[in-house]
């Protein structure tokens, strides 16, 4: 049985890739998969953007939100590790 986490998993992935592909057909170009790990500028630039953002990391019914599960995929727990990331690894 899948658990209502799993099923919202596979909704924003389908989201995602929905996403994904209109932007393809849009420009012509592909989007760059997620960095996970490392300190690639994508992954610092992710962090720093997100790490500003406002907004609950858990809807009204406690389940995480859009923002929670980006933070996720891209290997972070919170806004905070986020933001710490982006502080020790953005180019002054």
């Amino acid at each position: 049985m899948n658990s209502p986490l799993n099923i919202k998993e596979k909704a924003y992935e389908k989201q995602n890739r929905k996403m994904r592909s209109d932007y393809t057909k849009e420009t012509g170009k592909k989007l760059g998969s997620r960095q996970t790990s490392g300190t690639g500028k994508r992954r610092v630039s992710f962090a720093c953007r997100f790490a500003g953002m406002k907004g609950a990391m858990k809807s009204a019914n406690g389940e995480p939100t859009r923002k929670a599960m980006a933070l996720k995929k891209w290997g972070f727990g919170s806004v905070e590790a986020a933001r710490n990331f982006c502080n020790k690894h953005k180019e002054k």
